[in-house]
C-alpha cells in the first residue's frame, strides 16, 4: 500500500513537471512570435538564461493561477455569469503581467493587450497537457477521484455529520434536455447524432413519451415536475389583475413566487428536499445545493447560491479561458450560421441579430459547462438526487428550427456531456442511476407576424375598434377585423374611416409561443362572453375566424372557425372540437380553464396535422407553449432497474410522482424530511476537478454544510414522503455498474452508435 502511495506521488510529480516544462516552451514560443513580449534583458541574454526566466515565468503565473485567481473570482462572486466570463482575459493577462514583475532583473516585459493572450494561451495549453495525461493514466485519474470523494467524506464529517456506513445505496440522476422532444430523440439515436444514448437504449434503457399540459412550457412543466405543481401557470407569461402584475416565468421574481404558491399548495418543500442538488433550473426544488437557479437569483448576498455555485469551476482559470474561448466560437458560429440561412433564403426564417448570438453562446457553452461541472461535483460528493437543466437545444431550435444542421451540432455536444457525466459516475462514492427527460418538445412554423403581416396584439387591436399601426392596418387581416367592427358596430364601411375606439384601458396581449392570452384590465375577475361581446362586438368573432387562430377559449367555452362552438362542462363536444390537436387536448384544456389567473381569452395558434406546424405569436420558428404537434410530447428514458412509469403519463405533476417513487425504490431505513428553511445558506467553494477527457471541462461545483433537507415527512404514494440519508460505499466495479445501466464508454468515452 506504501509503494503504491508513493507511486502515486511520484506519478503526480511527474505530471506537475510535465505541465510546466510544456508551459515553459509555449511561453518561449510566444516571445519568439510576439513583438511585445520579451524575456530577456536589453542587452541579450543566452538561450539557458532565456530559458531559466521563461521556467521562472512559467511557474510564477502557474502558483498565482493557484492561488490568486480563486481568490478574484470569490471577490467578484456577485458578478453575473456572463460578465465574469468575459472578464476572464483580463484577469488572466493581469496575473501574468504579475508574473513577469516577480521575474529577477526585470527581464520579463509585455504589453497589456499582449499578456491576455499570452495567459489565454498558456492556460489552454496547459489544461490540454493536464487532461491528456490524466486520461493516458486512467489509475492516476481513478485514485484523484477516489482520494477528492474521501476527503469530502471527511469534511461532511468533520462538520458533525454522521458517518455513513454499509453499502451505498444507489443515487439518482436527472438531466433534463430542454425542448428535445420524443421524436428528435428517436431520430438523434437512429442517426447517430446521440450514440450515448442510443447505446443506453441498447443496453437495456427504456424511453417513452408523456404529454404536458395546455401550457407545455418549462416554467409549467419543471415546477410540476420538482414541486409537484403546475396549479394556475397559464402560459409562459400572463397578466393577473389582482396585482395587476405580469409573470414571467424566467423573471427571478416570478419564479420564486411560483415556486412558493406550489410549496404552499403541496406542503412540500420540492423533489430534492433531502440531500439534492437542482442545477440550472427555474426552481431549487427545495434543494440544498443550487447553482444558476433562477427563483434565488433575485437574492443579492453570500446566501445567493445560485452564483455562487459556478465559482468553484470558474475558480480554475483553465476552465475559465476554455469556457470564455468556447463562448466566442458559438457566438461566431451563430453569425455564421445565421449568414449561411439567409444567403440561401431558408424558410421560415427569423431575426438572429443583435444580442442573440451572446444569448445563444451563454446557453450552449457558459450554461452547459457550469451545470455538466456541477453534476459532476454532486456525484463525487455522493448526494441523493441531482436534478439538472440543459437548455441549449431549446435555445437554438427557437431560431433555427427543432430539426436541421444547427440543431444536430447542438444535440451531438449534448450527447458529449451526457457521456462524461456517465463516465464519471463510474469513479463517484456510490452507484448513480441516470434518468433523462425532457419539459417538451418544440412545433417548426412560421411565425403568425410572417405568415399574415400583423402581430395578434395587432389583430385584438382592430377587433377591439383600437388604432394600430399603418402596416397592420393595410394587411388583409387587419383591414377585415375593421370592416367586421365597423358592421358590429353598424357603421357603414367607408375607404378612409377609423373605428371608434373600445372604452377602458387597452387590452393587454401576452404571448406563449403558439398560445396567447388576452385580458381586459378594465374589467374585474374574469371577464365573462357576454361582457366581452358587449364591450367588443366583433372581436371574438374576428379571433375565430382567422385563418391562423385553431380555437379560443372563453368563460368555459371553446370557439373554433365557422361558428363552432363547445361547452367544457358538457362530455364530448370539447373532445370534438378539439380532436385534430390531439388526445388529450380537451382534458388539457379543460385543466386550464379552472386556474384562478386564467386569461379572459385563450388563443390557440392553427395547427397543421400533416406537417405538424403551428404559427407562434412570438419571432420563434421553433415554438412550444400551447396545443399542436410534438411540443406536447416530451420524453422520459430510464434504466430498466427503475419501475415502469406506467402508461398514457400526462402532465409534469405525474411525472413527479414517478420520480418520487423511483427515489422511494432505494431509501431503506427512512427518516423524516423537515419543514423548509425561510432562506438557504451559502455554499463554500469545492476543489476543481481535472476533465478526464476533452470532450467537456470538469470541475467540482462546491458542496455547502449539510443540514436536513426541506418539506413535512411524506408517504410516496399518498403525498408523504421518507427519505434516508446516502451512505458511503466502495468504488470501482460496483459503482459503474449502478450508473444507469451505462458501462464502460468506448474510446474517447462516447458510447457506441445504435438505438
Amino acid at each position: 500500500m506504501r509503494r503504491r502511495r508513493w507511486r502515486s506521488t511520484g506519478n503526480a510529480l511527474v505530471r506537475v513537471i510535465l505541465v510546466w516544462a510544456v508551459s515553459t516552451l509555449t511561453m518561449l514560443a510566444l516571445a519568439g512570435i510576439l513583438p511585445d513580449f520579451r524575456l530577456q534583458s536589453d542587452d541579450g541574454d543566452s538561450i539557458t538564461r532565456i530559458g531559466l526566466t521563461a521556467a521562472w515565468g512559467a511557474g510564477a503565473f502557474a502558483v498565482l493561477s493557484a492561488v490568486v485567481w480563486p481568490l478574484l473570482v470569490r471577490a467578484l462572486l456577485l458578478v453575473p455569469a456572463l460578465v465574469l466570463g468575459l472578464l476572464v482575459f483580463f484577469l488572466n493577462g493581469s496575473l501574468l503581467l504579475l508574473a513577469l514583475r516577480l521575474i529577477p532583473d526585470g527581464r520579463g516585459e509585455a504589453a497589456p493587450e499582449t499578456a491576455v493572450v499570452v495567459a489565454a494561451v498558456m492556460s489552454a495549453v496547459a489544461s490540454a497537457t493536464s487532461t491528456a495525461l490524466a486520461v493516458r493514466d486512467d489509475e492516476a485519474y481513478r485514485r484523484r477521484l477516489y482520494r477528492l470523494a474521501d476527503r469530502r467524506r471527511r469534511r461532511r464529517q468533520g462538520r458533525g455529520a454522521a458517518p455513513r456506513t454499509g453499502a451505498a445505496a444507489p443515487g439518482l440522476v436527472v438531466i433534463q434536455l430542454d425542448g428535445v422532444g420524443h421524436q428528435v430523440l428517436r431520430d438523434a439515436c437512429n442517426s447517430a447524432l446521440m450514440p450515448t444514448v442510443a447505446g443506453w437504449l441498447e443496453r437495456g434503457h427504456r424511453v417513452t413519451s408523456w404529454r404536458t399540459d395546455w401550457s407545455s412550457q418549462t416554467g409549467a412543466s419543471q415546477l410540476g415536475i420538482l414541486h409537484g405543481s403546475a396549479f394556475d401557470v397559464p402560459a409562459f407569461r400572463w397578466y393577473e389583475k389582482d396585482t395587476g402584475e405580469v409573470m414571467v416565468c424566467n423573471r427571478p421574481t416570478s419564479a420564486a413566487e411560483l415556486q412558493r404558491r406550489a410549496v404552499a399548495r403541496t406542503g412540500d418543500g420540492g423533489l430534492l428536499t433531502l440531500d439534492g442538488a437542482s442545477r440550472g433550473n427555474l426552481f431549487s426544488g427545495g434543494a440544498d445545493q443550487l447553482a444558476l437557479v433562477l427563483s434565488v437569483s433575485a437574492r443579492r448576498g453570500r446566501a445567493n447560491r445560485s452564483r455562487a455555485g459556478y465559482f468553484a469551476y470558474f475558480s480554475d482559470p483553465a476552465n475559465a479561458v476554455r469556457t470564455a474561448l468556447s463562448f466566442v466560437a458559438d457566438a461566431v458560429r451563430e453569425i455564421v450560421q445565421s449568414l449561411r440561412a439567409r444567403i440561401r433564403g431558408d424558410r421560415p426564417r427569423v431575426s438572429r441579430g443583435g444580442l442573440y448570438p451572446l444569448i445563444r453562446a451563454f446557453a450552449t457553452v457558459v450554461e452547459r459547462d457550469v451545470v455538466v461541472a456541477a453534476v459532476i461535483g454532486d456525484m463525487l460528493a455522493g448526494r441523493t438526487v441531482v436534478y439538472a437543466d440543459l437548455v441549449a437545444y431549446d435555445e437554438v431550435a427557437h431560431h433555427s428550427g427543432p430539426r436541421g444542421r444547427d440543431t444536430d451540432q447542438v444535440l451531438e455536444r449534448l450527447d458529449r456531456s451526457l457521456a462524461l457525466i456517465a463516465r464519471v459516475a463510474e469513479h463517484a462514492p456510490r452507484p448513480y442511476r441516470i434518468v433523462l427527460l425532457s419539459d417538451h418538445g418544440q412545433s417548426p412554423g412560421e411565425t403568425f407576424l410572417a405568415r399574415y403581416g400583423l402581430t395578434l396584439k395587432d389583430l385584438v387591436r382592430a377587433g377591439c375598434g383600437l388604432p394600430v399601426s399603418r402596416r397592420a392596418g393595410g394587411t388583409r387581416s387587419g383591414a377585415e377585423a375593421r370592416a367586421a367592427v365597423l358592421a358590429a358596430l353598424h357603421r357603414p364601411v367607408e375607404e378612409d374611416e377609423e373605428a371608434l375606439p373600445g372604452r377602458g384601458s387597452d387590452p393587454v396581449v401576452l404571448a406563449s409561443g403558439n398560445l396567447a392570452l388576452i385580458s381586459f384590465p378594465d374589467m374585474p375577475g374574469r371577464a365573462s362572453r357576454a361582457r366581452i361581446e358587449r364591450a367588443h362586438p366583433a372581436l371574438l368573432a374576428t379571433l375565430a375566424n382567422h385563418p391562423g387562430v385553431g380555437f379560443l377559449l372563453v368563460d368555459g367555452v371553446v370557439l373554433g372557425p365557422g361558428g363552432a362552438e363547445a361547452r367544457l362542462d358538457v362530455p364530448g363536444e370539447a373532445e370534438q372540437l378539439l380532436a385534430a390537436f390531439g388526445p388529450g387536448a380537451a382534458a388539457a384544456v379543460r385543466r386550464t380553464d379552472s386556474f384562478p389567473h386564467v386569461a379572459d381569452i385563450m388563443v390557440n395558434s392553427a395547427y397543421d396535422p400533416d406537417t405538424g406546424a403551428v404559427h407562434a405569436f412570438e419571432e420563434q420558428i421553433g415554438s412550444h407553449g400551447g396545443l399542436g404537434g410534438e411540443q406536447s410530447r416530451p420524453f422520459l428514458l430510464w434504466p430498466t432497474d427503475l419501475s415502469d412509469p406506467g402508461e398514457d403519463l400526462t402532465g409534469a405533476e405525474a411525472v413527479h410522482g414517478v420520480l418520487r417513487r423511483w427515489l422511494a425504490e432505494t431509501d431503506g431505513p427512512q427518516i423524516p424530511v423537515s419543514a423548509p428553511p425561510a432562506e438557504p445558506v451559502a455554499e463554500p467553494a469545492a476543489e476543481p476537478v481535472a476533465a478526464p477527457a476533452p470532450a467537456a471541462p470538469v470541475a467540482a461545483i462546491g458542496e455547502a454544510p449539510d443540514r436536513p433537507g426541506t418539506g413535512p415527512a411524506r408517504e410516496p404514494a399518498a403525498g408523504r414522503r421518507l427519505l434516508r440519508p446516502p451512505e458511503a460505499g466502495g468504488c470501482g466495479a460496483g459503482a459503474g455498474a449502478g450508473a444507469a445501466g451505462a458501462g464502460e464508454p468506448p474510446g474517447d468515452g462516447r458510447a457506441a452508435p445504435g438505438g
